[in-house]
């Protein structure tokens, strides 16, 4: 069968609406399995990051090679032994994931959103797949390949507003789905950030966030919110992206969105991944704390920015 074939089986089940009762159950499990699933692939305890590096002025820093990076564990140097640049021949396979927010209460916004989805579908043109994932009070999900892009782009553009807002559950059904591709995962979500109907709770996605591999850029849609709530969705936003080392955008205006867009795909093709087998034998599900140092930071002012740390396998 081929791959293509492969992920329409795979999500035939999703391609019609998930209420939220049966949503709250199978991500409820998604949390449990996300605890205990092995992050590693190919038999090999390989434990990968998608690293960015920018300098004090935040500016992206290319041309690095793996003796410029440290990796600690828990507190204990581990051994580089896998380094890809993001736009390399070495450089895995990339999934993107486009996450939107077709709620009531992006009915001012979605326009905006329909029209700079598909903007970023059409400058960005590497990933192998993309999974689409619009949700309101319900989630639907589908994945299209490069070949169905005239398919994936006239599905946004139908799109309609209305129900509730399920952001969280929305999130962990992609991750779910995600968590059995290999290679670089890259999410864009477009939101307002205000969740009124998810079963999930945000620390429970934020637990899904951290066991997973992908990295989540945000486009935050605030302008048209109230003012009372601004501040709270803010933080949600910021949470949900800076977890996983990604980073939320709030741009009011298409010149302000064509800047984001910009800065988006310059660190996905920037970013380095990073391999190593950890030292830490134990298979306990346990949360892990990893640092990624520069070696030369103190020097050049230099910052990496990676996801904060991983479970580790759980074998009974």
């Amino acid at each position: 069968m081929s791959p293509h074939g492969t992920y329409r089986s795979l999500f035939e089940p999703f391609q019609g609406v998930v209420s939220a009762l049966a949503t709250f159950c199978w991500v409820a499990t998604a949390v449990i399995a996300a605890r205990q699933a092995p992050l590693f692939k190919a038999g090999v305890d390989l434990v990968d990051f998608g690293v960015t590096v920018t300098d004090k002025r935040g500016a992206l820093v290319t041309g690095l090679t793996a003796d410029d990076f440290e990796i600690y564990e828990d507190g204990k140097k581990q051994v580089v032994t896998h380094f890809a640049v993001g736009d390399s021949d070495a450089a895995p396979e990339m999934h993107l994931g486009l996450m939107l927010d077709v709620s009531g209460s992006m009915e001012e916004d979605l326009p905006f959103t329909k029209t700079a989805a598909v903007k970023f579908l059409n400058t960005l043109r590497d990933a192998l797949d993309i999974t689409v994932v619009d949700f309101d009070s319900e989630v639907r999900i589908a994945r299209y390949s490069q070949a169905e892009f005239v398919r994936l782009i006239e599905r946004i553009r139908q799109k309609k507003v209305g129900g509730d807002t399920a952001i969280y559950d929305a999130v962990g059904v992609y991750l779910d789905g995600a968590s059995g591709q290999r290679g670089r995962k890259i999410m864009l979500l477009y939101t307002d950030g205000g969740d009124n109907r998810s079963s999930m709770t945000l620390h429970e996605l934020i637990d899904l966030l951290k066991a997973s591999d992908v990295t989540v850029y945000v486009i935050g849609e605030l302008e048209h919110q109230p003012s009372s709530v601004k501040s709270l969705q803010r933080m949600v936003i910021l949470q949900i992206a800076e977890v996983t080392g990604g980073q939320a955008f709030f741009p009011t205006s298409g010149k302000q969105l064509d800047e984001v867009y910009g800065k988006v795909l310059a660190e996905i093709r920037a970013q380095y991944t990073l391999g190593y087998v950890s030292t830490n034998t134990r298979t306990d599900g346990g949360w892990r704390k990893v640092e990624v140092r520069l070696t030369h930071r103190d020097d050049r002012g230099l910052r990496a920015r990676a996801r904060k740390g991983y479970f580790a396998p759980y074998r009974p």
